[in-house]
């Protein structure tokens, strides 16, 4: 029995723009490692204004910051780690696109995808944050200090 739309599928595996794939996959890791070095700039940021911090609930939420901005950072190598092994892969599929594994591989290019786009949002949204809070803190801590003089 022939089955049309799994012979379609294996066709379009067989002839995938495994290249492009390629291509993009590496796209992703340059942004990965883009992410990765404004991670290190935003945990700078922290610790250049944590140590003027004298308010223990501004102390509080740039800890808070500090840990979250850990988070991602596991987030980012965890993913950017994925997207290497996957580049590997696709250079595979580019040398001989009649390898066994193009659906698994394909599967999981479109799963990257997605965790790509949730990490950014999750990365965009912690990057705000950094920024909100670190001015609203600088700013109490500047009126505080005001106060006091």
């Amino acid at each position: 029995m022939n089955n049309s739309t799994y012979d379609g599928e294996n066709e379009f595996l067989k002839d995938g723009p495994w290249d492009e794939l390629y291509v993009l996959t590496k796209h992703w890791i340059s942004d990965l490692e883009f992410y990765r070095d404004d991670l290190h700039f935003l945990n700078y940021l922290i610790q250049k204004y944590f140590i003027w911090i004298k308010n223990e609930d501004n102390l509080k939420l740039f800890e808070r910051l500090k840990t979250n901005l850990l988070e991602v950072g596991d987030m980012a190598a965890d993913l950017l780690e994925k997207m290497k092994e996957h580049s590997v892969r696709l250079g595979y599929m580019v040398e001989d696109a009649n390898r066994k594994d193009a659906g698994i591989i394909k599967t999981e290019h479109e799963h990257l995808e997605e965790e790509i786009a949730q990490f950014v949002k999750f990365f965009r949204k912690r990057r705000k944050e950094v920024f909100t809070i670190t001015k609203q803190v600088l700013d109490a801590e500047e009126q505080e200090n005001r106060i006091e003089s």
